[in-house]
């Protein structure tokens, strides 16, 4: 469920590029500080936006500092990091073990377990650390996977799960914003979840995997109805995110919730409506 929670560039300054892209390399070094080259493998564009959100609500003290990678050898770029640098890079293991673990039983993908032992020791070093939350949201996981082997087709429940962990992340703090932030989560972890299934419905009923919208597929309502569902969660999403006293990186953070999370399901979206077009043209060539 990763590669949503992402920019969208072309309505982006490039000053606003060079800001997003230093948080997202502050994540990159905390990853490798904390867990070496395996854990900067699981690097994430989803987990740069939590990072950039907490910074801008707390406003820690932010080091600033130039360095070099494997990725840019050649040339120096900004980082920034500061106290949620470590805690997204604590919660994109967390995200990433459970994911390969995931893939594992699901489609006996070798090369997700392999990476899944190797980020083990890591793993149990979240858990010890954030203790109840870590918790919490494993619970929160046992109960997905569960309601996968009983093949629920209850969309609302399913998702709904996704976004109770989605405000176990997001709300990091007991403090006077945790309720904004774990509905804000709840409301964006929703929209993942429900994104996540509709890009893959397709190739999910093809190999016979688990979905939540396999029975909705072929109802004629299907695509308008998941459009308006997906509009409605990050409506809610936007709203408690507006209730936040953020204003620096206000504008990228806009970016990300309002234009940026919708280029997967645009991207999909249109990719359909094409081969169904192709399609109406091929049976109309057929019956002349």
């Amino acid at each position: 469920m990763f590669g949503y929670i992402i920019i969208n560039k072309g309505d982006m300054k490039f000053k606003e590029f060079d800001v997003y892209h230093s948080y997202y390399c502050g994540l990159c070094d905390a990853l490798k500080h904390r867990y070496g080259k395996i854990g900067q493998l699981s690097l994430s564009y989803d987990m740069t936006f939590v990072v950039m959100l907490l910074s801008s609500l707390y406003e820690p003290e932010t080091k600033l500092g130039q360095v070099k990678c494997t990725a840019h050898p050649f040339e120096r770029h900004t980082i920034r990091c500061n106290e949620f640098s470590g805690y997204g890079a604590d919660m994109n293991i967390l995200f990433t073990y459970y994911k390969c673990r995931d893939d594992w039983e699901d489609e006996k993908k070798l090369s997700r377990l392999t990476y899944s032992r190797l980020l083990s020791r890591a793993y149990r070093s979240v858990c010890s650390r954030y203790g109840e939350k870590a918790k919490r949201i494993a619970g929160l996981m046992r109960e997905m996977k569960q309601e996968e082997k009983r093949q629920s087709q209850d969309i609302d429940h399913m998702a709904g799960l996704f976004g109770e962990i989605m405000g176990e992340i997001l709300a990091v703090r007991e403090d006077e914003w945790q309720e904004e932030l774990k509905a804000m989560g709840s409301f964006l972890g929703k929209f993942i979840y429900l994104m996540d299934a509709y890009e893959d419905v397709e190739e999910d009923i093809r190999r016979q995997r688990y979905n939540p919208l396999k029975k909705k597929f072929n109802s004629p309502d299907f695509e308008e109805e998941i459009k308006t569902i997906l509009t409605m969660m990050m409506a809610g999403c936007c709203r408690e995110f507006e209730k936040l006293p953020v204003i620096e990186n206000i504008e990228i953070l806009r970016n990300i919730l309002y234009s940026g999370v919708w280029y997967r399901y645009e991207m999909v979206h249109e990719k359909r409506e094409a081969e169904k077009e192709a399609g109406r043209k091929e049976d109309d060539a057929r019956s002349i």
